[in-house]
């Protein structure tokens, strides 16, 4: 069997790749890295190894890579492939659709049997979203026939690889929990199981579970430890106060799912402290500034911070561990990061109130508005613990 994936980055080979190979793929890896994808020809192999006191790692071997502007031979390989997924970030998944849609004209032609492609993005929706934007690249005699050939389900991803360097560019680290969710309704009927993945007939609960608790918990991480002079996740975890504030955080949030898709309220307590212990993780390296880049995707109205906060407002619960968290990551000023750059530079141009209302959706009549700024000021004002 062939499996074909988008992205030879960390979490293409520590995760996807690493768990598509265990399950009996051979894996061609698609990506525009003209070192890496060459390596990988080169070698046929490459080494994955986890965060843990012993250190365990596995060999991924009879592996290939394609580079992403071959047009040609990526569509190729989609059109032999028994299974495609990508791990390229949501912004990137519109210059992936010309090749997968040529691949599925191919398919067509072949006669070939209905194709899996899930798009294992950190966000809601990432193979929907991939869908429209190879649909866009067919013409509309072919959409019906497409969509039988092609089906793109829906998936929840989750696993910690920071970021790293080793000698061998090819080695990855990461930590041993994983999780990956799939919609089990859109995958065709005879879909072989994959090994470690959770089939689910509703992915809605599982993806927000994921993005408000693991995302909101690491992003508050980053942003509490940033003010604070640490620089890796690590380190802030230690500091009692900013796991603390995590923990008012998580039960916002927690609060929140519990009443919206009927989780066990215990059980979820149970799931973020499994959460935290990973942010403890003594065997990783995560560097804070990589957490809390792109602070104003992460601000955002549809994301981990302002979502679940504009959710518990609507159903009657306080915020103030969401309101203090939004308002340190408007404090992220971090010089490495382009966003952060950004929303310092409209800080100082347009103002605190209008910034909010531009980058979280925030009006400034909404009651939470007046909450941010206020929870802000006091961050600014020097009396913050």
């Amino acid at each position: 069997m062939i499996a074909v994936h988008f992205g030879a980055g960390n979490i293409g080979l520590g995760f996807i790749g690493l768990l598509l190979s265990q399950s009996g793929y051979r894996m061609k890896f698609i990506d525009v890295n003209t070192e890496r994808v060459a390596a990988i020809n080169e070698r046929g192999e490459y080494k994955v190894q986890l965060a843990n006191d012993t250190s365990d790692t596995f060999l991924v071997h009879g592996v290939s890579a394609i580079h992403g502007r071959d047009a040609g031979q990526v569509a190729q390989a989609i059109a032999e492939a028994d299974i495609v997924t990508t791990a390229v970030g949501v912004s990137a998944l519109p210059y992936l659709a010309e090749s997968i849609a040529e691949g599925i004209k191919l398919r067509l032609a072949a006669g070939a049997p209905s194709l899996a492609i899930i798009a294992c993005e950190n966000a809601i929706g990432g193979s929907t979203i991939l869908k429209g934007h190879v649909m866009e690249k067919l013409s509309p005699d072919l959409h019906e026939p497409a969509a039988e050939a092609a089906l793109f389900p829906d998936a929840a991803v989750d696993r910690i690889v920071p970021a790293q360097q080793h000698e061998d560019q090819l080695l990855v680290t990461v930590e041993p929990f994983f999780e990956w969710i799939v919609d089990r309704m859109a995958l065709p009927a005879d879909f072989p199981a994959l090994l470690g993945v959770q089939y689910v007939d509703q992915l809605e609960p599982y993806i927000e579970r994921k993005l408000f608790t693991v995302n909101t918990g690491h992003a508050s991480t980053a942003y509490a430890g940033y003010l604070k002079g640490y620089e890796t996740i690590q380190e802030a975890m230690k500091d009692e106060a900013v796991v603390a504030h995590v923990r008012t955080v998580l039960a916002e949030t927690g609060e929140v799912l519990v009443r919206q898709h009927g989780f066990d309220g215990t059980e979820h307590e149970r799931y973020i402290d499994k959460i935290l212990n990973r942010f403890r993780n003594p065997y990783l390296t995560d560097e804070i500034v990589r957490v809390g880049r792109s602070p104003i995707r992460k601000l955002s109205r549809y994301d981990r911070l302002v979502r679940p906060a504009l959710l518990a407002h609507e159903m009657g619960g306080k915020t103030p561990g969401l309101i203090r968290a939004i308002a340190e990551a408007l404090s992220f000023d971090s010089p490495e990061d382009q966003e952060a750059m950004e929303l310092q530079g409209e800080l100082k141009q347009h103002g605190l109130s209008a910034v909010i209302a531009r980058y979280t959706g925030i009006e400034g009549e909404h009651p939470l508005h007046a909450s941010i700024v206020a929870a802000y000021e006091k961050l600014h004002s020097g009396r913050e613990a």
